[in-house]
């Protein structure tokens, strides 16, 4: 069956930097545009990154833009998100999916940006 597995959170003051890496299995990686995902407390999740199945092609959200970077590596169908210059207003539950949520969502990596 499909697995979403992200890791990598963990409690960063401002300014500072993760990468989160998400393993995805059970289903043909190469073949989805692939989006990262936050939902912080009280709020709705929203997408904040998205690469195309070749990895020709990103989006990102403005509010991410220029900070966050999306890349896949088709080798070992794992999807990343470089995070620098973190803001307090990213602290979230972070999650990886097929663009549009086809999957079932995983457990999520917690990243608290926090002095």
């Amino acid at each position: 069956q499909v697995q979403l597995v992200e890791s990598g959170g963990d409690l960063v003051q401002p300014g500072g930097s993760l990468c989160l890496p998400c393993a995805a299995s059970g289903f043909t990686f190469s073949m989805w545009t692939m989006s990262w995902y936050r939902q912080a407390p009280g709020k709705e999740r929203e997408s904040v990154a998205t690469i195309t199945k070749t990895g020709g092609s990103t989006t990102y959200a403005d509010s991410v833009k220029g900070r966050f970077t999306i890349s896949r590596d088709k080798a070992n169908t794992t999807l990343y998100l470089q995070m620098n210059s973190l803001k307090p207003e990213d602290t979230a539950v972070y999650y990886c999916n097929a663009q549009g949520g086809a999957w079932d969502w995983g457990q999520g990596t917690q990243v608290t940006v926090s002095s």
